[in-house]
């Protein structure tokens, strides 16, 4: 069977090298690498190396080198197509079916980037021709030094018709038209797609040429765009490809960064001042493949786009392409320019370190959100604010993540509550003054009843019922394992249980139930959680329905400590300074942990309605 290369490019894209690897030899972090005694070769110190972001594998010691597929066929003796079928599988792609034509597709492919290479030389040696003095002048223009005007290809496409026809008269005109350098309408001839522009070669991650990018000359052409972009063609898919990726790549993990602006000269004046680390899209938005793209190098990329009102949409657009594929610790972050600038008109007036203090600082993804619907309308009215609560609560429904849309709701819920319901000035309270509230007065026993209110501890019901859900539906475990640990509940069944994720142990109810007896310990029981039946721990919910509710008790249970944490703090406050403002924020937060614990007697008392309900009578 014949593979596309680009088929082929898509699998290695999907794959983390490193957990194909890790699978049966352990690998240990180094820097941006991961490094092992290697398998194919006794040795006692490291040398083999995995690079996650190049995709291949290395052993400095006996030379072995290759990709996941290649480790497979290796390492694991699988044969060619097994190895594939078995990646795929993993990546969630379908191995395509045979197809006599799919090598001679290939060979094609490799033919026109024969025809992208040719058009390449040939445009840059037109820069240099007498017609292309105005590419050259407009470079001037933007002050881009030799190197950069060499590193980043530019050439110019003369204004004939048929001139690059010409020039690469030993290629077919069909190969011309499909790699996309000629058009073809009708039963016209056929005529070169760039004329009279500057050009700029487009690369694929092996720094490849598959396309071309340029910019009109004549500022007189007023109703002519003033960039075009190859169309889409066997090598280049625009949807796919970020401008400069094959430099980029590289450069960001040196730099622990990578900078989405908005356009491919943006990316160029960036390089010229020392940001190597910079891309763009294809001139749309930024497509869920970019953004995968992107989170392959770094967790959080920076959007950099211009300061002015087409900048912003374009950066809102980008936020809720990214939202339904949010996972924990991937997210994007944004800098604002000043208002009608982009990257090259800030590092000219006030130089590049201005635009490193700006991308030094990004605002998050939910500043982002917040921000653009707080100020998107008028928000004089009650049904105003509610519009802007129902804005906010649609862009969170998006989020697949259930965690991170908890997380996203309770704090976008905090922030539309603070704006659209702020607290009133506090006055400097003193004994005995008149006021419309009563005054508070020290009481002996005040304090107790405080602390009494604020605990709880990690073994409260809550706590112990989400450890029998996780005992129930053990493979949650591994979803919820980030947040568990972060969630500060110390009972020990709970250590036990994340250690045998990190593990690797089985994630299944009766291995995990038989861990824990060997540590002397049992599962909880409905003794333990008490009148809290939740519906994860009922029969007759569907796995669903219950693994979903076991989530949002987890979010709670999250919510739980960071509650507590602020009403000791205010509890302890108010005893160092026992005036009306410290009282007035221990009772605020009094009253929200009162509603969080009505919160969670709801949610258990209707499960347990809606069981009793559905059980039969």
């Amino acid at each position: 069977m014949a593979l596309s290369p680009q088929w082929l490019d898509e699998l290695r894209a999907r794959i983390t090298l490193s957990a194909v690897i890790g699978r049966t030899t352990r690998l240990i972090k180094a820097g941006h690498e991961f490094k092992a005694c290697c398998p194919f070769h006794n040795e006692k110190s490291p040398s083999f190396y995995v690079n996650d972001a190049k995709g291949f594998y290395h052993c400095f010691g006996c030379g072995a080198h290759g990709d996941a597929i290649r480790w497979l066929t290796d390492q694991r003796g699988m044969a060619f197509m097994d190895a594939v079928k078995d990646l795929a599988a993993e990546a969630g792609l379908e191995v395509p079916a045979p197809d006599p034509r799919a090598a001679q597709r290939a060979e094609q492919a490799a033919g026109l980037h024969d025809v992208l290479s040719a058009a390449q030389d040939w445009y840059r040696a037109q820069l240099d021709t007498p017609e292309g003095a105005k590419a050259r002048q407009y470079l001037a223009s933007r002050r881009f030094d030799a190197h950069t005007m060499e590193r980043f290809g530019f050439g110019f496409a003369p204004s004939g018709r048929q001139a690059l026809k010409t020039a690469l008269a030993r290629f077919p005109e069909a190969m011309l038209i499909e790699a996309g350098l000629r058009i073809a309408v009708d039963d016209k001839e056929p005529y070169d797609r760039f004329r009279d522009r500057l050009t700029m070669p487009i690369h694929d991650a092996r720094g490849r040429v598959i396309g071309f990018a340029a910019r009109i000359l004549d500022a007189d052409k007023k109703d002519a765009p003033k960039y075009i972009n190859s169309p889409d063609t066997p090598l280049f898919d625009k949807g796919r490809t970020l401008f400069n990726m094959h430099r980029a790549g590289p450069a960001s993990r040196s730099a622990g960064r990578i900078v989405v602006v908005e356009g491919q000269m943006d990316v160029i004046a960036l390089a010229a001042a020392g940001i190597a680390e910079a891309v763009a899209p294809m001139g749309t938005a930024l497509t869920e493949r970019q953004l995968e793209m992107l989170w392959r190098l770094v967790a959080t990329p920076i959007l950099c786009f211009d300061g002015d009102a087409a900048g912003q949409r374009a950066a809102m657009r980008a936020a809720t392409r990214a939202l339904p594929m949010l996972r924990p610790a991937h997210s994007l972050r944004i800098v604002r320019l000043p208002a009608g600038m982009d990257p090259d008109d800030l590092i000219k007036r006030d130089g590049v370190a201005s635009l490193e203090a700006l991308l030094a600082k990004p605002i998050g993804l939910i500043d982002l959100i917040w921000e653009h619907e707080r100020d998107a309308h008028t928000l004089a009215t009650p049904e105003d604010k509610a519009g802007l609560k129902a804005r906010l609560m649609a862009h969170v429904d998006t989020i697949a993540d259930r965690d991170i849309q908890a997380l996203y709701r309770r704090e976008l819920t905090e922030r539309f509550s603070a704006f659209a319901f702020p607290r009133r000035e506090q006055r400097e309270w003193q004994p005995g003054r008149r006021s419309g509230a009563p005054v508070p007065q020290r009481d002996a026993g005040q304090t107790r009843r405080l602390r009494a209110a604020v605990g709880g501890g990690a073994r409260d019901a809550l706590a112990l019922a989400i450890i029998a859900g996780l005992l129930r539906f053990p493979g949650e475990l591994s979803r919820h394992a980030d947040t568990l640990s972060q969630s500060g509940l110390t009972d020990p069944r709970l250590a036990v249980l994340l250690d045998a994720v990190d593990s690797g142990e089985a994630l299944e109810t009766a291995h995990l139930v038989t861990i824990l007896a060997s540590r002397g310990m049992a599962p909880p029981t409905p003794e333990d959680y008490g009148a809290l039946r939740f519906g994860f721990l009922l029969d007759g919910q569907s796995p669903d329905q219950a693994r979903g509710e076991l989530a949002q008790a987890i979010g709670l249970l999250v919510e739980r400590p960071a509650l507590d944490a602020a009403l000791a703090d205010a509890t302890a406050r108010l005893e160092r300074d026992f005036s009306e403002g410290a009282y007035a924020e221990q009772q605020r937060l009094l009253k929200r942990k009162l509603a969080f614990d009505a919160r969670l007697r709801q949610m258990a008392s209707a499960r347990a309605a809606a069981s009793d309900e559905a059980a039969p009578k």
